[in-house]
């Protein structure tokens, strides 16, 4: 017979919270009840969200789709092909090409020696670096400014020039002094050859 009023329904709402109090073994029996309820919820449930969990996108917001479509009838099904991206290692290295030695890298190599040891005493650094400014690169021209001129062990060129290496936008040349040997590197600017670097060698 349905319940249909009120005063029915909480007279049943009455026995059912009021049976766990009507001995104490009704209340251990409740009790051990609600935590078999409890120790199931708690083995269900994270297996349940697991699930869930594996079947969302492993990135929130990136989506990705698949798209396929068929062939028109009577044509086979196009081939899939990869396309292979080339890596910077792929692309072969430049390297400088050899040429016959410039002529006019060698005149400049010379020059540029013969005022490297023109310093007579008490000579500033600006008016030796001026002997050489017009045959030297914008960019090695601060480094020249912190060479002391008083400290420059020769006094003179002692012969002819001799190319070490030769490419075809820059050439290193040796010039011989009365102090060590001069290893000066002349590089191509566009604007005509100038000095980049130098070196003292043995």
């Amino acid at each position: 017979m349905p319940i249909r009023t009120n005063r029915g329904r909480a007279a049943v709402y009455r026995r059912l919270w009021g049976y766990p109090l009507r001995s104490p073994r009704h209340l251990v029996g409740t009790l051990v009840f609600l935590a078999i309820v409890i120790t199931a919820l708690g083995i269900a449930l994270p297996k349940v969200m697991g699930k869930q969990a594996t079947a969302t996108p492993s990135a929130p917001g990136s989506t990705s789709a698949v798209t396929t479509t068929s062939p028109p009838p009577g044509l086979a099904a196009p081939v899939p092909t990869t396309a292979t991206l080339p890596t910077r290692l792929s692309s072969p290295l430049l390297t400088p090409t050899s040429a016959p030695p410039n002529p006019e890298a060698i005149n400049v190599a010379k020059q540029w020696a013969t005022a490297w040891v023109n310093h007579p005493a008490g000579i500033t650094n600006a008016d030796w670096l001026n002997g050489m400014r017009t045959l030297t690169t914008d960019e090695f021209l601060p480094q020249m400014t912190t060479v002391d001129p008083a400290n420059i062990p020769a006094t003179r060129v002692t012969g002819d020039p001799t190319v070490k290496t030769s490419f075809s936008s820059s050439v290193e040349v040796l010039v011989p002094t009365d102090g060590p040997k001069l290893s000066i590197t002349v590089v191509d600017t566009g604007a005509g050859w100038r000095v980049s670097d130098y070196d003292q060698a043995s």
